[in-house]
């Protein structure tokens, strides 16, 4: 396998977001906001500071919004202009700014299947390459980017590794939970993974956070499993399989602060971790919680 940088990356956002309802009936849960700017903003400006060009959504039929928030809108800017409105204007033009390096193309999955058959939609995309995954869930704020982290430890090991992060026993029981052997600092061999474990039975303390890189071999042992399964299929629980059958996976303990969206409450205290840190509206929001006596 050649050592290459990994270019490529897939973001699976065709589900429906059941616990976002009603919102998520008409917004994509990609652009529920944190502060001011949407989900997928956040994620995929990390991509980009990650040294990833090439970017595709796995969509479900009909679902354009996301896609429609990286595109220009002559229409809005020239109303903007003539209405001297020069701040909207260039928040505009931030984005257009960090996304014009970066291609960006979609492909459907036309059924829920899971995360694993919307990833393998994107197989041609890929092609014979490694590349990342990432799931707009979960926000990482670190510097260095959190992927940039995985691809570094990637240039290193050249196989599939998994972004982790360790957990108090009494929240292990809601995430994916890795069994491991450690081989240096933050670095994991991955011997199995437990979904939703109880505390006590969790193999350790090490969660499974979405962000991914992939090899061309798991896309092969995909369309085997996608053969051989009807039910839904989760990335996780493949490259758990897979290690379990003794392939070399990887985990990396990621450096930065994981900002959970996977619901409304979590969605609701990453609101207010950007909240408190923005520049321009920080210091307003922090008066009004210390107003409220919280």
């Amino acid at each position: 396998m050649s050592n290459q940088p990994i270019k490529k990356a897939i973001f699976p956002i065709a589900g429906r977001a059941t616990r976002f309802l009603p919102l998520s009936k008409v917004v994509s849960k990609e652009l529920i906001p944190l502060v001011d700017k949407p989900l997928i903003h956040y994620t995929v400006l990390e991509a980009i500071s990650s040294g990833i060009k090439e970017i595709v959504f796995v969509t479900r039929p009909q679902q354009k919004d996301v896609f429609q928030y990286f595109q220009s809108d002559p229409e809005l800017e020239k109303l903007l202009r003539e209405q001297n409105k020069n701040n909207e204007l260039e928040t505009l033009k931030e984005i257009q700014e960090f996304s014009k390096n970066v291609s960006f193309s979609f492909v459907i999955q036309k059924e829920p299947k899971g995360d694993a058959d919307a990833i393998f939609q994107a197989n041609s995309f890929i092609g014979q390459e490694s590349c990342g995954v990432f799931f707009c869930d979960d926000v990482i704020d670190a510097q260095p980017p959190g992927f940039l982290q995985l691809a570094e430890v990637f240039e290193t090991c050249q196989r599939p590794v998994m972004a982790l992060k360790r957990l108090p026993s009494e929240k292990l029981s809601h995430y994916g939970v890795v069994e491991v052997e450690k081989i240096a600092n933050r670095f994991y061999k991955i011997k199995g993974m437990v979904e939703k474990p109880e505390p006590k039975k969790a193999p350790s303390d090490l969660a499974i956070i979405g962000r991914l890189i992939l090899t061309p071999d798991v896309f092969d042992y995909l369309k085997t499993e996608k053969m051989n399964k009807k039910q839904e299929l989760t990335i996780t629980k493949i490259l758990g399989k897979m290690a379990r059958e003794g392939q070399a996976i990887y985990g990396y303990e990621i450096k930065g602060e994981w900002v959970e969206c996977g619901d409304k409450l979590r969605w609701f205290y990453s609101f207010l971790h950007f909240a408190i840190k923005h520049p321009q509206l920080g210091p307003q929001v922090k008066r009004y919680l210390k107003k409220l006596k919280i």
